[in-house]
């Protein structure tokens, strides 16, 4: 790894692209090396977890953090949003557009555990909505 990290800084540096030491860390996955990744001298920080894209990613890939924080940006939308949700007014295809867009945000970089599929079709049932329409992932 800390081939590739040299590899990557120095011809970022030739075309004036530096890499930023105190932003960058390192998410070590399926690996037994403890070895510390420097740039210029500098160790990066080992972390266990990171926010990229506003999705949680572990060390397995993803998170069951991120979906909770998901889980729980779609039910505040929708006590927000609690009006429209019960209008009549609205076809079903605008409220499952508003149900993707705050809850499947990021969802391609989701574990698909149990208990994951379980919550999001129990969100659907809770919300009305057709698990065929409304989820736009594969299980």
């Amino acid at each position: 790894m800390q081939m590739k990290t040299t590899s990557v800084e120095a011809p970022s540096t030739s075309v004036d692209l530096y890499i930023h030491k105190r932003k960058s860390n390192i998410l070590k996955c399926n690996t037994e090396n403890t070895n510390p990744i420097a740039l210029d001298g500098e160790t990066l920080e080992d972390v266990k977890y990171f926010t990229y894209l506003e999705s949680i990613i572990d060390k397995r890939g993803a998170s069951d953090a991120d979906v909770n924080v998901r889980i729980n940006k779609e039910n505040t939308t929708f006590l927000q949003l609690k009006n429209i949700c019960k209008s009549k007014e609205l076809s079903t295809n605008i409220k499952v557009r508003i149900f993707n867009k705050v809850l499947l945000y990021g969802a391609g970089t989701w574990r698909t555990t149990t208990i994951i599929i379980h919550t999001l079709t129990y969100i659907t049932k809770i919300t009305k909505l057709h698990h065929e329409t409304s989820l736009n992932i594969e299980f």
